[in-house]
């Protein structure tokens, strides 16, 4: 036989006991008397055996066994009377190699009328292992269960836990439990450990069918993985009135029966190793633990993603489940997770939210859960969307507006953006019309803390009438969405929105006695005021304060410095780690009873969810008090994981099992207020407050699907992708397209320079100065450039500059009247120092 190309590369060996093959990293080993075959490639090996079952029985990963060798790798049905599996056949299979394939056919499982024939195809590659089942179904049946396949892992400590492709997490720290189960509708989970380093990526597909997951820690603790197929949506068992429980204790049936359709179809299962040190590596985090922020981000997080278009602050392991639609900061958690996974997943969230939380009057129903326990008396609607039994919690409409805009900035998606434009104006409106009396401060639903009803996130604490907590979040949601309907073209709704947010932050900064939230004695705002005028909440509330001065409402410096001043001198006092909610006691009937005395719960306890505008308040007035608020949790989330709802004041120890996403929400602070990452919807906006233990920061950050560089040092930021570096000494905006880099001065929403290369790699730009009469930079190309130009924007319309290149005059130009000049730029390699400034200036 001649020999071609591929015979060339492939060799085969005829041996006693089969066939082996290699081709390039492929190795194929059929041993016939033995029944198993093994195949892989340089990461990822299987071993199948084939004797009177079907079944993988050893999966190795970077050279690691990840499968337990009693069950491995199984298809499986199980009706109301019986189980049929894979793992035993009563008729032999048939086997075929070829050079990166195995088929095996004649597979038979079932009896009766549940029976299922498949041919399994396992096709390998370089990078990973195709798994075909091509399934033929003779008759309709219905199983309580079917595993497509179900893959069993050595224990519950194989992997740290599975990201999930909506953005979500399987953590198995919180499979406490022999049969503890977690059921998603996802089939493409990330197993991954973070101390062997050893990913698996696995991708299941079906082409007209539903796939859904399963984890489950088994009675003999292992980690099983089950896939489901069906023709609709695979719906949950529990609980029987609602049917909407994703996690189970003591039981692993999370989803219903099932009906299988008689018929052919196919399915697709791919296995790929991943190095997870690699694929999640954050960059070099100078003075601070690295892996620490990364195992946090990558877990706790997550958590509050329950399940595709689920997406909240408590986590899937609460034994309600419940959602909170009044949370500000859910979109916020995207830019530590740096997901593009998560931002996708929340926003398909968030139009599911919109077209099912949202009443015609525009009124956002305040949560969601898995039973109706926490319900307000008919207020649930069938796909569990309630007012919450506390009463009406007022904050989920402005914070439904400001989840959207911070992501729209995170994905920039204008399109997507405008598909919420009238949820969030009506929205908005809802909340406008509660201004009875005119003052720009909106109304809740009750008037006094007497009717003992909560009207926020605090939500027994009987916040009532004109409520600072609602207000700073209302404030908020119209600044941000202001600058959205401007984008969209609408500028009357754009001047509206923020002519409104004036009025409310001039009234909100009144003192208590002008009808304001200002209290003149303490030095701190109130958290409301009852329609009678009087004042309460006057304790020093944590996360009004600090909204007050993260949101812009507070700009008096006076006031912010005595704030966060007097919030510290208290936590030193106490040797707190994390900020509590209230730094005082609540009045007598300002609360729910049993929260006396002070402190218990939401009268005094630390909630960690507040950790990003505690972390932004301090940021730009001691930098060092919020990075040291970092560390704390850092610190204790080594040692205990976060997973607690609170913690106690006196003994701060961990309490609740109601544990929240926000437990991470001083990592968000260093990223966004520390480390300075804002993602703007046109551009990377770069704005430290670096301590100098930082310094030295290095942050590998991925912006809508690029790559970047962060650099951060003393005096001296920098952001590069792939094509261009930016620096600067001061914050700035960084944005590309092929061949084109723009910077954005200060915070600037508008290009200030635009360079345009031709047939260059590399090209690095250093602002020096940036201002209407003087603009210079260094330019460093490592090699000639065919092309390159630059237009300068915002300098003054109709004026002479003069261009020097090296300190050499090259030209002068008119600006046209925009305020815009362009010129080319010098193509030589090296160092080349560019100034524009005004003639005669």
């Amino acid at each position: 036989m001649t020999p071609n190309l591929t015979f060339m590369k492939l060799t085969f060996l005829i041996i006693l006991c089969g066939y082996f093959s290699t081709f390039g990293q492929i190795r194929i080993a059929n041993h016939p008397s033995e029944k198993t075959v093994v195949f892989g490639n340089n990461k990822i090996q299987m071993t199948l055996d084939y004797n009177a079952k079907c079944m993988v029985t050893e999966m190795k990963i970077n050279g690691e066994s990840i499968l337990d060798d009693q069950s491995g790798i199984f298809s499986e049905i199980r009706t109301s009377s019986n189980n049929f599996s894979t793992r035993n056949l009563d008729v032999l299979p048939e086997i075929k190699v070829t050079a990166d394939k195995v088929i095996i056919s004649n597979i038979h499982y079932g009896n009766g009328q549940a029976q299922v024939n498949e041919v399994w195809t396992f096709c390998v590659a370089n990078d990973d292992i195709k798994f075909n089942i091509d399934r033929t179904v003779p008759n309709t049946f219905t199983a309580e269960e079917v595993a497509f396949p179900s893959v069993n892992f050595k224990n519950i400590r194989t992997w740290d836990g599975a990201f999930l492709d909506y953005g979500g997490l399987a953590w198995f720290y919180l499979f406490n439990e022999k049969l503890c189960t977690y059921g998603v509708h996802s089939g493409s989970p990330v197993f991954w450990n973070s101390t062997t380093g050893n990913g698996l990526k696995v991708s299941a597909s079906a082409p007209g069918k539903e796939i859904a997951s399963k984890f489950t820690r088994s009675g003999n603790d292992l980690l099983v993985y089950n896939v489901s197929v069906s023709d609709s949506e695979m719906k949950l068992r529990y609980d029987a009135d609602t049917k909407r429980r994703r996690f189970l204790r003591g039981k692993t049936d999370v989803w219903d029966p099932v009906e299988v359709s008689s018929g052919k179809y196919s399915e697709s299962v791919t296995f790929a190793w991943l190095d997870y040190n690699k694929e999640y590596d954050r960059g070099h985090l100078a003075g601070i633990d690295g892996k620490q922020v990364s195992n946090l981000v990558n877990t706790i997080a997550r958590i509050g993603v329950i399940d595709a278009k689920l997406f909240g602050g408590n986590s899937w392991h609460t034994p309600y489940g419940p959602i909170c639609l009044h949370e500000q900061y859910i979109g916020q958690l995207g830019i530590a997770i740096n997901d593009p996974n998560y931002l996708k997943g929340y926003m398909h969230c968030l139009d599911y939210y919109r077209d099912n939380a949202i009443q015609p009057d525009g009124r956002v129903l305040s949560r969601w859960a898995y039973t109706n326990e926490d319900a307000m008396a008919g207020t649930a609607t069938p796909k569990g969307f309630y007012e919450a039994q506390w009463g009406y919690l007022m904050d989920s409409n402005p914070d439904f507006v400001s989840d959207v805009a911070i992501l729209y900035n995170q994905n920039g998606d204008l399109n997507w953006v405008r598909t919420h434009k009238e949820s969030c104006e009506n929205a908005l409106e809802y909340m406008l019309k509660r201004d009875s009396n005119r003052n720009h401060l909106v109304e809740m639903m009750t008037d006094s803390h007497t009717e003992k009803r909560g009207s926020d996130w605090i939500d027994i604490i009987w916040a009532s009438y004109e409520n600072a907590f609602v207000n700073a979040k209302l404030y908020y949601a119209l600044t941000l969405w202001s600058d959205i309907e401007k984008q969209l073209g609408d500028q009357a709704r754009a001047d509206y929105y923020l002519g409104y947010a004036l009025e409310l932050k001039t009234s909100f900064n009144k003192s208590t006695e002008s009808g304001g939230f200002w209290d003149n004695k303490n030095k701190w705002y109130v958290h409301w005021v009852d329609k009678d005028r009087s004042v309460h909440g006057n304790n020093l509330v944590v996360p009004v304060n600090f909204m007050a001065i993260a949101y812009g409402i507070c700009d008096d410096q006076q006031r912010k410095t005595a704030i966060l001043d007097q919030v510290e001198e208290q936590m030193q006092k106490e040797n707190l780690f994390a900020w509590p909610l209230c730094m005082y006691s609540y009045a007598p009937g300002e609360g729910n009873d049993w929260q006396f005395p002070f402190p218990n719960y939401e009268n005094g306890d630390i909630f960690l969810s507040w950790g990003a505008v505690g972390v932004e308040a301090y940021a730009s007035y001691k930098p060092e008090l919020a990075l040291k608020y970092v560390e704390n949790i850092l610190s204790r989330y080594k040692k205990d994981g976060l997973a607690f709802q609170r913690y106690g004041r006196v003994k701060q120890e961990g309490l609740g099992d109601d544990i929240l996403s926000g437990n991470s929400l001083a990592i968000v602070g260093l990223y966004n207020s520390i480390y300075g990452i804002n993602p703007m919807y046109n551009r990377m906006y770069l704005n430290p407050h670096l301590p100098e233990k930082l310094m030295g920061t290095i942050l590998k950050y991925t912006f809508r699907g690029e790559s970047l560089e962060i650099s951060l040092d003393k005096d001296h930021y920098s952001v590069s992708d792939s094509q261009f570096k930016l620096s600067s000494k001061t914050d700035f905006g960084f944005n590309t397209e092929r061949n084109e880099l723009e910077y954005y001065n200060s915070n600037n929403d508008a290009c200030s320079l635009k360079a345009k290369v031709i047939n260059t790699r590399n090209l690095s730009v250093e602002i020096v100065k940036w201002d209407e009469v003087e603009c210079s930079w260094n330019q460093i190309l490592p090699e000639n450039s065919e092309k390159l130009s630059y237009s300068v924007f915002q300098v003054k319309a109709n004026k002479k500059y003069v261009i020097s290149i090296d300190g050499q005059i090259s030209k002068t130009l008119n600006s046209d009247n925009r305020g815009r000049l362009e010129f080319n730029g010098i193509t030589k390699p090296g160092l080349s120092e560019i100034r524009i400034h005004l003639l005669n200036e």
